[in-house]
C-alpha cells in the first residue's frame, strides 16, 4: 500500500541469504499466502520482517543439509560457507526448490517490557498580526524506534505523517448537514488537505539504537510516530504566537480573528 513493505522484506530475505536484492521477489496480499499482520498500528514492518527473519533461519538450515555441510555457516555473496568450504547457494536447489515457512509470536513480551516508540516534534510557525493566517515555517521530527530498516523509506513514511499533522492542525475538516444528515464536503475540492505551497522544510533525525526485546531485527514502527504530536505542536506555537489557546481542530481563522491582541 505504499508504506514500503515489499523493500524491508526483500531487504530482510537478501541479507539472511546473501543474495542481491535484485534476486528476491516479494509477494503480497494473496489469501493463499501465510498470514501476516499486515500495514498498521505501527506493527507492519517489525512483525512482517520478524517472521521472514524466521522462515529464512529455517531455509538455511535447509540448504546447509541439501549441500551436506555441518556446522556454523555463513551465507554471503550467493554462497554458503563453512569451516572453509564454500558452495553455491543455488547449488541447493538443483534437486527440487527448498520451501520453509516459520512464525514469530508476541507471548507475554508486552507485559514484561516496554515497547513503545518515542519521539518529539518541534514546529514554527507565523500568524499575520491583522488576518490570523498561519503559515509554517519549519518542521522537525526527532523519532526513536529501534532499529531503522531503511533510512530513505522510513523518513519519507515521517515527513508524510508530518504533513498530515499539519492538515489536520489548520484545514482538514469534515462538515455534516446535521438537518440532511450528509456530508457537506464530500470530494477533493471542497475538502481542504495540504499542498506543497502549504509544507515547508521538514527534518526527520532517528536517534541510533537497537529494540534488542521488540523483534529478531531490533526495530519497531515509525508510521503513527510521525503524526502523533504534529497537530499539537501546530497549536501550541500557535498559542506561542498570539497568546491564543485554541482547543478544537482545525485552528481556522474564525477561532483566532475575535481573540487575537490589537495591533
Amino acid at each position: 500500500i505504499g508504506t514500503g513493505s515489499y523493500t524491508i522484506i526483500a531487504q530482510t530475505a537478501a541479507e539472511m541469504l546473501g543474495v542481491p536484492l535484485a534476486h528476491v521477489e516479494v509477494k503480497l496480499g494473496d489469501s493463499d499466502f501465510p498470514v501476516s499482520a499486515g500495514s498498521g498500528g505501527q506493527f507492519g514492518a517489525n512483525s512482517a520482517t520478524a517472521g521472514v527473519y524466521a522462515a529464512c533461519v529455517k531455509l538455511r538450515e535447509q540448504a546447509v543439509a541439501r549441500l551436506g555441510l555441518a556446522g556454523e555457516a555463513e551465507f554471503v555473496d550467493g554462497a554458503v560457507r563453512v569451516a572453509g568450504r564454500s558452495l553455491p547457494l543455488a547449488q541447493a536447489a538443483r534437486d527440487g526448490e527448498l520451501v520453509a515457512e516459520d512464525v514469530i509470536e508476541f507471548g507475554d513480551l508486552a507485559k514484561k517490557n516496554q515497547l513503545s516508540t518515542f519521539g518529539a516534534h518541534f514546529v514554527e510557525v507565523a500568524v499575520d498580526a491583522v488576518t490570523g493566517e498561519t503559515r509554517v515555517r519549519r518542521m522537525l521530527a526527532v523519532c526513536a524506534a529501534g532499529r531503522i530498516l531503511n533510512p530513505k523509506a522510513a523518513r519519507s513514511q515521517v515527513i508524510g505523517s508530518m504533513t498530515m499533522g499539519v492538515g489536520g492542525a489548520l484545514m482538514e475538516h469534515l462538515v455534516v448537514d446535521q438537518r440532511m444528515g450528509f456530508f457537506a464536503n464530500h470530494d477533493m475540492a471542497t475538502y481542504e488537505v495540504p499542498v506543497h505551497a502549504d509544507i515547508p522544510h521538514q527534518e526527520v533525525i532517528f536517534l541510533d539504537e537497537e529494540d534488542e526485546y521488540s523483534s529478531p531485527m531490533k526495530a519497531k514502527g515509525v508510521g503513527e510516530l510521525g503524526l502523533c504530536g504534529v497537530a499539537a505542536a501546530v497549536a501550541n506555537a500557535i498559542y506561542n504566537a498570539t497568546g491564543v489557546r485554541v482547543r478544537e481542530y482545525p485552528v481556522t481563522l474564525d477561532k483566532l480573528l475575535d481573540k487575537l491582541p490589537p495591533v
